[in-house]
């Protein structure tokens, strides 16, 4: 008797479990005005992309993705839902984090802050000759952000965590202005308060590791995704955090990208493993 009843405790509380579980990965998330995080369109990434880390759009048009993945040297490009992709190699293989395109111009960030510029109409003619590599733009650290602001002209890179920046207090974003021959010169330099975040969470020290950042033009509000915290955080233009939104886990499973289309559309891609592929997540705008 003592055996059946045992049985049927463990029966009882597996099935508990799988229902709190169920009711976890079920709960609404909340998010930004305009966007509804929870129902992603989702296009899922052929193997060469697996790792996809950055995504960007040339001049907002969404009928093309533009993407790097970590270890290539490569663009990668493919329209929505499209499962042919065609990669063009523009150096070495390295720890690339992120890829932004200004103008004409193809930007592609390094985890160690080296900067690879190089013209938009070799990348598509499938041969990058002219190649502008700045190596000491940026203070010694990691970074994985990037964004380029056609409006303001300029180029974004984020800290994910920089030697000069004490990462349970700030983190801090350089501003560049990139000329249409390819160069790159400082013009601004911003820090984002880590204590606004723990405050918005109400959680005390967390470690602050972005993963990627991008301008909502429509609101000029900042969107910082952070895979390590599972958030997204909301800031004005000049970084003061306004929201920060918890996202599923169990749906962002390692959020390296994020891109606005022209139309206002959001874009967060997923890095995948062995098990699950890359995913690219798109949510569409509603006013």
């Amino acid at each position: 008797m003592k055996k059946v009843n045992s049985i049927t405790l463990t029966v009882f509380l597996s099935l508990a479990i799988m229902a709190g579980i169920s009711c976890i990965e079920q709960k609404p998330y909340n998010s930004p005005p305009g966007y509804d995080l929870n129902n992603p369109i989702k296009y899922f990434m052929p193997e060469s992309l697996t790792e996809i880390s950055g995504i960007a759009f040339h001049h907002g048009k969404n009928d093309t993705i533009y993407a790097e993945q970590d270890e290539a040297g490569k663009v990668y490009y493919f329209k929505q839902g499209d499962k042919q992709v065609t990669n063009v190699k523009f150096g070495k293989p390295g720890d690339f984090e992120d890829i932004a395109i200004l103008g004409e111009q193809v930007i592609m960030l390094r985890s160690d802050g080296v900067l690879f510029v190089f013209p938009f109409k070799e990348m598509r003619g499938g041969n990058v000759q002219n190649i502008l590599k700045f190596n000491e733009i940026l203070p010694q650290g990691e970074y994985e952000g990037l964004y380029a602001d056609e409006q303001a002209g300029q180029v974004y890179v984020m800290c994910k965590h920089c030697s000069m920046d004490n990462t349970a207090k700030t983190n801090t974003i350089f501003a560049f202005n990139l000329s249409p021959n390819g160069t790159i010169k400082q013009a601004a330099q911003y820090s984002l308060n880590v204590r606004d975040i723990e405050a918005q969470l109400g959680q005390k020290r967390i470690a602050f590791h972005p993963s990627a950042i991008a301008k909502n033009k429509n609101t000029n509000e900042w969107y910082i995704v952070s895979s390590v915290n599972k958030i997204i955080v909301v800031t004005d233009a000049n970084f003061k955090v306004k929201m920060v939104y918890p996202i599923n886990p169990s749906l962002f499973i390692q959020p390296e990208g994020i891109a606005f289309d022209s139309q206002n559309n959001l874009y967060i891609s997923n890095e995948g493993d062995k098990i699950t592929p890359g995913t690219v997540y798109r949510f569409n705008y509603k006013k």
